[in-house]
């Protein structure tokens, strides 16, 4: 029992939460030693303090390290420079530097730029469906289900080319 609250508070601070802030340095790709991408940029965290009369002043910004892993990182790193806007769902971790330091980092699940601050384009084309790389399970199974018919009727030579085959309900 004299473990449960150290366990809740690491629980806790585990826990995923929301982000945001600005991107304070030029992000940099690297590698693992697995091989696996890792975004890491510096962050800094917009401070702000009420006044009595409702107003705020803005303070310095806090500053951390931000990082995100595989394929997360290699998308982090082609869309977002220095000085930009975003909003994260992140945890915060501890670690210990290679100079031996005990250090605190985000790291971050998704990312994207801050809408009410950032101008962008949203690309709302699909993707070619027809491509062999977009191939769905639903279309793969009905390429297979077309060949299949194709096989037990070869007179009939439209079954390969038609993905749907249709029939007839049958009472019994």
């Amino acid at each position: 029992m004299a473990d449960e609250p150290q366990d809740q508070a690491e629980e806790q601070q585990r826990q995923k939460k929301p982000l945001w802030g600005f991107i304070a340095s030029d992000p940099e790709l690297t590698f693992t030693s697995k091989g696996d991408a890792r975004f890491y940029a510096r962050i800094g965290e917009p401070q702000s303090r009420r006044e009595e009369d409702s107003s705020f002043t803005e303070l310095e910004p806090d500053f951390g390290d931000l990082v995100m892993y595989r394929k997360s990182a290699e998308r982090a790193y082609e869309k977002f420079r220095k000085g930009d806007n975003f909003i994260a769902v992140a945890e915060k971790r501890e670690y210990t530097n290679s100079e031996g330091q005990e250090r605190e980092q985000y790291v971050a699940s998704r990312i994207g730029h801050d809408n009410n601050t950032t101008n962008y384009t949203v690309d709302r084309r699909r993707p070619d469906r027809d491509s062999p790389q977009h191939d769905t399970p639903a279309r793969e199974m009905q390429q297979a289900l077309a060949e299949r018919e194709a096989q037990l009727d070869p007179d009939t030579p439209q079954a390969a080319t038609t993905p749907a085959v249709q029939r007839e309900a049958v009472a019994r």
